[in-house]
């Protein structure tokens, strides 16, 4: 049996587990596209690995999955519809019809929590099986109100109520902490997500900490409670404000300084957690494939220069898939590179970006100021702009539906 390559950094840690990241809906559509491009030689072992991490035969008979759970998001929902479009604009048109006073809005977060609640359905005998540590699926509060504590309390609520296994996924502002709070507090499962900085994930272990003392007072069954805290690694380092401030500045910043950087701030947080018994789980997330290309070297320190690590890794199609195609150009993995320390001089250098300073040093920003910072405002706007197409297909199958009734 060979082992895929996200099952030996697995093998670095007991307690790593990997997660699908993207709906469990399109997995199967997704893992023939794979095939149907594998090299002749490596096909029935990529048959076998990707069977292994996830097989709807297996979960369903013996609560039985490789991956540990699965992330998803309003955006990813997206591809889950789009992947079936007929059989959601059918859910679509039965919602309208079950709810005549609402609106295309409305409409839509129907259409989402359904998305999330066959999906935890679908994981529900891998989270029975393990006596709840696994088979979480995680549902997302409408990624545009990221600063609206009372819409996202509300629809944290409505989204833990669709299954024992649905984590709520809570984004990374000030607001955002204190409805992770009132969360844990009710003993609801969390995963925070749009969070980069190492402020920000103090803040999480805080909120959760104040959380699960209020949940201990109140008698709060806690056993089968998890929180992760999500490390969006390649968008800290390049969909935010790094290499602007080091051009402005005259700084050479190179592709290896910003890979250094992100796992430093990753680590910084993960062995502040560890030293502090804390038990939120890191969760990397927004890794790369460096790939040289045919004959050339294959990389990605994204989850090699972290294991050894009980982290929880996340992985979206594309990136299985690049791993997948690299695999026998990747490097072994070191189970002690998650104790290796950052070159001392990168980090000088990143320290003089005031952008750097504020995703790794402690008091680096303030919770008013981390919806404002770069990568969290840009992936956030990303998010949000996925969030309206979504809202437009539901408008577009209710219009169709309106014109067939003409």
């Amino acid at each position: 049996m060979s082992l895929h390559v996200l099952e030996k950094l697995a093998a670095t840690n007991p307690d790593c587990e990997i997660w699908w990241d993207s709906s469990p809906l399109v997995y199967e559509s997704w893992k023939q596209k794979v095939l149907s491009s594998a090299p002749a030689e490596k096909a029935a072992d990529w048959d076998e690995q990707l069977t292994r991490l996830f097989d709807t035969a297996a979960v369903e008979s013996e609560g039985k999955m490789g991956f540990g759970g699965v992330t998803t998001n309003p955006p990813l929902a997206l591809q889950a519809i789009q992947n079936d479009p007929d059989y959601w604009a059918d859910v679509i048109r039965r919602l309208a019809a079950e709810n005549p006073d609402d609106d295309v809005e409305a409409i839509y977060w129907k259409t989402y929590l359904e998305v999330v609640s066959k999906s935890a359905e679908m994981l529900l005998p891998v989270h029975i099986a393990s006596g709840g540590k696994n088979g979480y699926l995680s549902g997302q509060v409408d990624p545009r109100f990221v600063t609206d504590y009372d819409r996202m309390l509300a629809q944290g609520l409505q989204l833990a109520s669709l299954g024992v296994n649905v984590m709520v996924k809570i984004p990374g502002s000030a607001e955002g902490y204190r409805v992770i709070e009132e969360l844990t507090a009710l003993g609801i499962s969390t995963n925070n997500t749009t969070s980069f900085t190492v402020p920000q994930y103090v803040a999480c272990m805080n909120a959760v900490s104040r959380g699960l003392d209020r949940a201990r007072v109140a008698g709060i069954d806690l056993s089968k409670w998890r929180s992760v805290i999500t490390h969006m690694s390649s968008r800290l380092g390049n969909i935010g404000d790094l290499k602007a401030q080091a051009e402005l500045r005259g700084i050479t910043v190179t592709d290896e300084d910003i890979l250094h950087g992100e796992m430093a701030v990753l680590k910084r947080a993960y062995h502040m957690g560890k030293r502090n018994g804390h038990p939120s789980k890191m969760l990397q997330c927004s890794m790369r494939v460096t790939d040289e290309g045919e004959g050339g070297s294959a990389s990605s320190w994204h989850i090699s220069k972290i294991a050894g690590g009980d982290f929880v890794y996340t992985c979206p199609p594309s990136y299985i898939a690049a791993l997948m195609q690299a695999e026998d150009r990747l490097p072994e993995f070191d189970a002690n590179a998650i104790n290796e320390e950052p070159p001392v001089e990168v980090i000088e250098k990143l320290r003089q970006l005031p952008y750097f300073r504020q995703a790794y040093d402690l008091d680096g920003m303030t919770p008013e100021e981390f919806s404002r910072f770069g990568a969290f405002a840009a992936t956030a706007t990303e998010f949000a702009a996925a969030t309206r197409k979504t809202v437009d297909f539901v408008a577009r199958a209710l219009e169709s539906a309106r014109q067939q009734a003409a």
